[in-house]
Parts: C-alpha cells; sequence; structure tokens
C-alpha cells in the first residue's frame, strides 16, 4: 500500500488537548472485524468484551519529563533541549532534540536552572536537529537524575499549544507505569483507572506487563510514498518470562489476546517465535507494520485514533483491515469522536 491510502481529512478541532475529565470515561468505539459492525461505548464497557482467562497486555512504560530549557553561554538565547536517550551513565552523554538548532553548535554551552548548577557541553551533531551532549554536574549519577527530574517538564506532544499544566504529570502516564524510559506514554493505556483494573482482576483477565519505551520516532512523518522504504528509528523491549508465560497460555487456550496499544503490539510482533508463540526479548526493535500483515500473537487491540499518514493508522489498518478502518475513520470524525494523544479509544475484535 501507499502513503496516500493513509490521508483524510482531520478537523483541528478534533485534536484533543486535554484528556477526558475521568479516565474510563473517554468515549470508545468497538470494532467486530466479523461481523464488520461498529458500536459507541464509554472506554470502561471495554470489561464487557472480556472474560475469566482473556488477556490484555500492558506496556508498564514510564514517561520521564524529557523536555528542557536552557540558556546558551554568553549570549544567554534560551534553548529547548528534549532528552531521546541516555548513551553513556558514567559519562552523562545524551541524545538530544534542540531548537532552535541553528544557534547550537559543537563546543556551546547550555546552562539550566535559576543557579545553573547544570550545565551541557555540545560534543556532537548527530542530525539537523539532533546533538549529543555531555551534562556537567557535581553530584552522584543519582543527583544528577533528581535534577533532571527536577528540571524537565513534562514532554507533551508538540500539537498541544498550551503551557503544561499540573495535571498533565499524572495524566500524561499510566496508572501501571513503572520503567522510566520514554519520551511519550502509550496512550491507550491512559484511559484505565485503577477501579477498572480491579474489575477486569476480579473477572479473571489476565493483565501481564511488558516494556517498550516509546520514543519520538513513533510519530515521526512517513516522507516516501512507497511504505517498504520508510525507516522506523529504534525502541527498547523488555519482555519478561512471567509476561511469555501468561499470553502463550492464552494463546494455546485460543482465549481473547489484546495489545493494548500500538506500542504493546510492536513489542510482542518483534518477538515471535516459529510457532507463533511470544518469546521472551530484551533489546531494540525497528519492525514497522503496515498493511498486508499477518499477526501472530493478539487477537484484539485497543488504541487511540490517530493521525492522518501516521505509521501508528497504518498499524491498525493492518489489524482491523484497511476498508474497515476507514469507514471508521469516517464515522469517529462525523460522531466527532477526539483524536491523538489525550484522545478517544478504539476497540478492534
Amino acid at each position: 500500500m501507499k502513503l496516500s491510502h493513509f490521508n483524510f481529512k482531520l478537523p483541528e478541532e478534533l485534536l484533543a488537548d486535554r484528556p477526558s475529565d475521568i479516565r474510563d470515561e473517554a468515549r470508545l468505539m468497538v470494532l467486530n472485524r466479523k461481523e464488520q459492525t461498529i458500536e459507541h461505548k464509554l472506554f470502561k464497557d471495554v470489561i464487557d468484551y472480556f472474560d475469566e482467562g482473556d488477556v490484555m497486555i500492558l506496556n508498564n512504560t514510564k514517561v520521564f519529563p524529557a523536555r528542557l530549557y536552557g540558556n546558551k553561554e554568553k549570549t544567554g538565547a534560551r534553548i529547548e533541549v528534549f532528552l531521546l536517550r541516555e548513551l553513556n551513565e558514567e559519562q552523562r552523554l545524551w541524545d538530544v532534540l534542540v531548537d532552535p538548532a541553528r544557534k547550537i553548535r559543537i563546543g556551546n554551552k547550555l546552562y539550566f536552572g535559576d543557579d545553573d548548577t547544570l550545565v551541557a557541553e555540545v560534543i556532537d551533531n548527530t542530525t539537523s536537529r539532533g546533538r549529543t551532549l555531555r551534562f556537567l554536574y557535581d553530584g552522584s549519577y543519582k543527583e544528577f537524575r533528581n535534577k533532571l527530574t527536577e528540571l524537565g517538564e513534562t514532554p507533551l506532544p508538540k500539537y498541544i499549544k498550551r503551557e503544561v499544566e499540573p495535571e498533565d504529570e499524572e495524566r500524561y502516564q499510566t496508572i501501571f507505569a513503572k520503567n522510566e524510559g520514554a519520551v511519550a506514554a502509550p496512550t491507550a493505556g491512559l484511559h484505565f483507572s485503577k477501579h477498572l483494573l480491579k474489575r477486569l482482576e476480579i473477572k479473571g483477565v489476565e493483565l501481564p506487563e511488558i516494556t517498550l519505551h516509546v520514543g519520538l520516532g513513533t510519530f515521526n512523518p512517513v516522507e516516501v510514498e512507497d511504505l517498504s522504504k520508510h525507516k522506523m528509528d529504534s525502541e527498547e523491549i523488555f519482555i519478561g518470562p512471567d509476561a511469555v508465560e501468561t499470553i502463550n497460555k492464552g494463546i494455546s487456550n485460543k482465549k481473547r489476546v489484546c495489545a493494548v496499544g500500538t506500542t504493546s503490539m510492536r513489542a510482542i510482533e518483534s518477538s515471535v517465535s516459529s510457532s507463533g508463540t511470544l518469546n521472551e526479548f530484551s533489546g531494540w526493535t525497528n519492525k514497522f507494520i503496515f498493511p498486508p500483515y499477518d499477526f501472530s500473537i493478539a487477537n484484539c487491540m485497543i488504541t487511540n485514533f490517530h493521525t492522518p499518514k501516521s505509521t501508528l493508522l497504518m498499524m491498525v489498518s493492518a489489524f482491523a483491515g484497511h476498508d474497515f478502518m476507514k469507514k471508521a475513520y469516517e464515522e469517529a470524525v462525523k460522531e466527532k469522536y477526539r483524536f491523538y494523544t489525550y484522545g478517544d479509544a478504539m476497540l478492534i475484535l
């Protein structure tokens, strides 16, 4: 399929810049692939579609406050620094994006915080906006990371034009977030409340956790019409033995196995055995899923509503069927569902 197959008109007012008032009361569109039906529910109704022994795979990555603002030495120019990934703990080297990039060259120093106790030196150019920074801080590694957290800001996506608000620190994080390392939230998981998770647990639904640290590459635009030529950025995955055992048991018992989010789906599809079961995994994936694609692990998926031409839309189209997904998105626009990070959800059965 071509890039142009995934274009559609999305009214700007449907881009959600705030979360729903209550996590599990976002809207939920339910797609039944076999019956080709569409239902309109609330997210908390998701429990009605799962029974004892069914499996929901959760991504427990935790977003860290990746957006910092520093001042360039001498000029004092304000520079945004977006932390992408740590390269070397001992040397405190990080891959970052800087904005405005034209002002930042190798050898420049940036000063952070009112007291300038945290300093970074630019030691390499990686892309037009990418830089490698060496952070200079007079303290232990733990104290350094605490300083980054103190100075950092919740990394809301750029499409959200408003200032970061206090509630974003909690709402741009799933309630099961544990393993820090993501620079963007696994958004389908944002709809789960403690109450809903407890109800699922009581009903006997299995809730194994895996980790995929979401990077900004997930949101990079596709710039080639031929999708086979698009290269995804790599993201780090951890799939442990307990999750593998629970998920494979669900597969062998022919239960509903549901990937919560494109991140969970990408993780499990990156570690499939020759017999179509899940393997343990610790490493990186640059897997790009687009139609046509045969899924091996999950037979069900929860996801948000995605933007035109995005790799996320391509994945869910591969899962639901391109024509059915096109029809569902037309319905979503007509019914004014909310799109993107803080938007509404879809359950694909």
